[in-house]
């Protein structure tokens, strides 16, 4: 008897275990800069920061500020070209230096935070000019300073933007589109449990509450 009865509170237990697994995350995006590489004039999404990457004389650079998932299939892209030679063409090269394509695309002024505004709207170009040794960041740095990291060497801010803030989730709805309006993010979550997730805890105290009654009955 006592064994039937414990049954419906095992299975109570599994339901709860597989709703907790199943949850997803409460933020899906981050409002952050992401670090590109251009190659074959097209934008791939970094393997490594810029603070370690060291890219060769003739590469091309992207930094894109915007709410987007920290993904190479997913993350949103510079929107200006990976193009060294109409970034640099005009920049005479000199000995002892290598030349770097940078790009920095502020984003759209949806993904600005509360009370904040980007410098501008449009990309920005620059050909910097730095020791054959530089890293990406030193490349960014000639061109686009102030810069600002936080204490795990993640880039912040370019160009003073934004003010504050680094990385920080944004709840959202899924990936939202490049191009068009487009809503302002939701405010992240305060961490509390889901509609659908309460529903199934109530649902496994009902069990639960079920099972008390029959073994209560048999006896």
């Amino acid at each position: 008897m006592r064994r039937r009865a414990l049954t419906p509170l095992v299975l109570a237990f599994g339901v709860l275990l597989t709703l907790l697994a199943s949850s997803p995350a409460l933020a899906a995006s981050y409002r952050y800069w992401s670090f590109w590489e251009g190659t074959a004039a097209q934008w791939q999404y970094a393997t490594q920061g810029p603070s370690t990457a060291r890219p060769a004389d003739g590469a091309a650079l992207g930094f894109r500020f915007a709410v987007s998932r920290d993904a190479a299939a997913e993350a949103a892209k510079p929107r200006a070209a990976a193009d060294f030679a109409a970034v640099c063409g005009g920049t005479t090269a000199v000995e002892g230096r290598k030349r770097i394509a940078v790009v920095v695309d502020f984003g759209l002024p949806a993904d600005a935070p509360a009370g904040d505004a980007a410098p501008q709207d449009t990309p920005r170009t620059a050909c910097a000019q730095v020791a054959p040794d530089a890293t990406a960041a030193e490349a960014l740095a000639e061109v686009a300073k102030p810069l600002r990291y936080n204490s795990a060497a993640l880039l912040c801010a370019v160009s003073g933007y934004p003010k504050q803030g680094c990385g920080e989730p944004i709840a959202d709805d899924g990936p939202q589109p490049e191009a068009g309006p487009k809503p302002k993010p939701s405010a992240p979550s305060d961490g509390g449990p889901s509609t659908g997730l309460l529903a199934g805890l109530a649902a496994v105290a009902t069990l639960a509450a079920a099972a008390v009654w029959q073994s209560r009955r048999r006896r």
